[in-house]
């Protein structure tokens, strides 16, 4: 039973069951695992069907490591069997919000694959331009978003806001 009521759905649970996961097992991922993965990012709604993007994967441990020295807050992508990248088309009006619909699209797919990730920030982030250079990837483009993935090791599952707290319907009101 979901905790709105009725029937399960398959869906909804992935949803539900996606959690941040930051220590991964050794373990690598299938091949068919990862092209699934960008499959369904690239299958994520776009202004206009621009599909402004650019996927890619890394599982050198060296550039694996370069790329956790980069991202200040997120040194544990050295650890992980792999890190999705994705780049948006600088000139694209919409390429963030595109983008990040593709990047939700790559953690949902690998959740349902059994496949930990966790959201790293690429968009705005001062590491931004030298990931793009580290990975070869045309000026054109700009880092939104870095998915390292691996079989989970350890889940630290936090609180998240009940839904009364952050939702409205009609209009918004404060209480009183």
């Amino acid at each position: 039973m979901s905790p709105i009521g009725g029937t399960v759905n398959l869906g909804v649970t992935v949803i539900r069951s996606r959690h941040s996961v930051r220590k991964y097992k050794d373990n690598p991922i299938e091949e068919k695992i990862i092209k699934d993965a960008l499959d369904c990012a690239r299958l994520a709604p776009t202004a206009r069907n621009e599909q402004p993007w650019l996927f890619g994967t890394v599982q050198s441990r060296e550039t694996l490591r370069a790329i956790a020295d980069l991202a200040e807050n997120a040194r544990f992508i050295a650890d992980a069997p792999i890190c999705f990248v994705v780049f948006g088309k600088r000139d694209a009006k919409y390429y963030l919000e595109d983008c990040c619909a593709a990047t939700m699209q790559l953690l949902l797919a690998l959740q349902a694959w059994g496949v930990g990730t966790c959201w790293v920030a690429g968009e705005k982030k001062d590491y931004a331009e030298d990931v793009r250079k580290l990975l070869n990837v045309p000026e054109e483009y700009t880092l939104v978003s870095l998915v390292p993935a691996g079989y989970p090791e350890e889940i630290q599952i936090k609180t998240k806001k009940f839904l009364d707290e952050v939702t409205f319907f009609e209009r918004y009101e404060e209480e009183e």
